[in-house]
């Protein structure tokens, strides 16, 4: 008989006991399926989106610093950085003005969004900048296609779909995704035929559904028709008995729209040359049409084929200048470009090391010129004049490779010699020589951008600082960002020591900037590891400076460099400077 006290299963254990045991007596062919409690009528009710409080943003950035932050990265294209930095960071600090201020800025009549309008040839950077400013201010970014949506209502993605997205990148943290930047590339060609006769859903109906999400609407974030949102409502509907409907504030997202606008500069010629005020006759001899486009109006864009209502709500226009092909050069020389970095990084899979020698950047510079696709013929022109080497190299003994002008004209040639002598000092030599003008490449940048680097990581570049980042650089593949964190990374870890010490060994140390420089380029070199150094530091120290703390009552000692590398003489010159051996000179 069982005991009174012992505790009564509950429904789900006797369920768990009751379906074991009809598993065991019918082999899984009767299962028990617990009852569905639906919520009885009067309980349901729609659950309406109430305006979500506000997520207070942390923005600091002005406009000279974002365009300094760009200069690291983008040749060329100041008047382009400077418009786009000086109206997001607006944009931004205007929202945490509106968000630290009591006054109600909401109903300010006029506000107009700084939606921007980019227009440039392909391959001039405009995507990239765009992703480089979403990254350093940290909101969710999305990137769509013109020529992928419709209208509305019509077969085709949807613009809202976007905003969706932007949810779907945050997270599905829709107060951040609020703050976020929609990016629509080829906007061009969703201008209108100017001789097309009848509903053009693709292009001018695309231009309607885009003027309430660039300005302000609530953007449903369950997709009508779609079989995956209605099952996913029905399942929470089951569970809880409430529909949920849950939309998105497109008020202080950033719409950015970009294309290369090839047909608009006769447009643009033409009104001028019809004002005939001073410039007009002399843009008739202008051969570059991405000359022309710096003078572009609004006027210019509703001829071009967009509605006046969508062209009021792109009031930012910034043209992209052509890139010459000394500015593909200079990309290709800059250590933040992922092209260079990402060739590195296939060769590296294999084990292999790779430099480049400047004549050879420069040509391929002049054959992506040729291309005329601005600095998307960069990648083209490296991968055909290192495809073959990629795929034979990595069944070689080759680790260092040095790309030559003389290796890479004739590939047969310079493959079979590197086979038949891999070890082949002439070939390391050249290696070492290109390392050392990458070396000296990456130097001159760190010195040009001191300032900006330093305060932007956090970390003073002195000139051991700027050759110790060269010389990590030149030994991994990583931009100049990732590098200065990792140096500083290790700074950091040295810091720490000083008060590990005091704790553990009751002596206050102070390592000086020279002495912390010492060490960290030791610890990049692999000489030491930062445990080793540690001992090393309790070995040599701990007892003199004891021994010194005894005679002269002080307990903190500043370790520079030169202490490091001679501990006793540092320990014999404070001892010899105590004040009782003073006396007895």
């Amino acid at each position: 008989m069982k005991e009174k006290n012992e505790k009564i299963p509950d429904p789900k254990t006797i369920e768990k006991e009751i379906s074991d045991f009809l598993s065991k007596k019918f082999g899984g062919q009767v299962k028990i399926r617990p009852s569905i409690a639906l919520p009885h009528e009067a309980d349901l009710h729609i659950e309406e989106t109430v305006s979500p409080e506000r997520k207070k943003i942390d923005f600091n950035l002005k406009p000279q610093d974002l365009v300094s932050y760009l200069d690291q990265y983008i040749i060329k294209q100041d008047n382009a950085k400077g418009i786009l930095a000086t109206k997001i960071c607006t944009h931004f600090n205007r929202i945490k003005y509106a968000e630290s201020v009591t006054d109600d800025t909401d109903d300010l009549v006029g506000s107009i969004k700084n939606n921007i309008l980019m227009i440039g040839p392909t391959g001039v950077g405009k995507t990239y900048m765009i992703k480089l400013i979403a990254k350093k201010i940290g909101v969710p970014f999305v990137k769509g296609d013109a020529t992928k949506f419709s209208e509305t209502g019509y077969v085709g993605g949807d613009v809202e779909d976007l905003v969706r997205d932007l949810v779907r990148e945050a997270n599905d943290d829709i107060k951040l995704a609020q703050y976020g930047i929609v990016y629509i590339d080829e906007i061009d060609k969703i201008a209108s035929c100017r001789n097309m006769i009848g509903a053009d859903v693709s292009r001018t109906g695309v231009q309607r559904a885009l003027l309430k999400p660039m300005e302000e609407t609530q953007v449903d974030l369950k997709v009508p028709h779609d079989p995956i949102t209605i099952i996913q409502e029905i399942e929470r509907f089951r569970k809880t008995g409430k529909r949920d409907k849950t939309t998105i504030n497109t008020k202080n997202i950033l719409f950015i729209m970009s294309g290369a606008f090839t047909d608009l500069a006769p447009i643009i010629k033409k009104r001028m040359t019809d004002e005939g005020i001073g410039f007009g006759a002399r843009l008739k001899g202008s051969q570059d049409p991405f000359d022309i486009l710096g003078h572009v109006k609004a006027e210019d864009l509703i001829e071009f084929g967009f509605e006046s209502e969508f062209v009021g709500r792109l009031p930012v226009l910034a043209v992209f200048e052509k890139l010459t092909e000394e500015d593909l050069f200079q990309i290709l020389k800059n250590p933040n470009n992922p092209i260079i970095l990402g060739k590195k990084l296939d060769f590296a899979a294999y084990g292999i090391e790779i430099k480049f020698m400047d004549k050879v950047l420069r040509d391929l510079a002049g054959q992506a010129f040729e291309d005329n696709t601005g600095a998307r013929g960069l990648v083209s022109a490296v991968e055909r004049a290192l495809l073959t080497f990629e795929k034979a190299l990595p069944s070689t003994k080759i680790m260092k490779f040095p790309v030559t002008r003389s290796i890479i004209q004739d590939p047969a040639k310079s493959l079979k010699k590197l086979a038949e002598s891999p070890d082949d000092g002439k070939l390391n030599e050249t290696f070492e020589k290109l390392a050392c003008e990458e070396k000296e490449r990456i130097k001159e940048y760190l010195t040009a951008n001191k300032s900006n680097l330093s305060e932007k990581y956090h970390f003073t570049l002195t000139k051991s600082r700027i050759d110790i980042v060269a010389n990590y650089y030149g030994k991994h593949v990583m931009d100049i960002g990732n590098v200065i964190k990792r140096i500083k990374s290790y700074h950091d870890d040295i810091k720490k020591i000083e008060l590990y010490f005091f704790k553990n060994r009751g002596i206050n140390l102070v390592l000086e900037e020279d002495a912390i420089d010492f060490i960290i380029d030791e610890c990049v070199n692999s000489v030491i590891e930062l445990k080793d150094f540690y001992h090393r530091l309790t070995t040599e120290f701990e007892y003199g400076l004891k021994l010194v703390a005894e005679k002269t009552g002080k307990n903190r000692f500043f370790i520079t460099r030169s202490a490091l590398l001679e501990p006793e003489s540092y320990i014999r010159n404070l001892l010899k400077n105590t004040p009782a051996n003073s006396a007895n000179v």
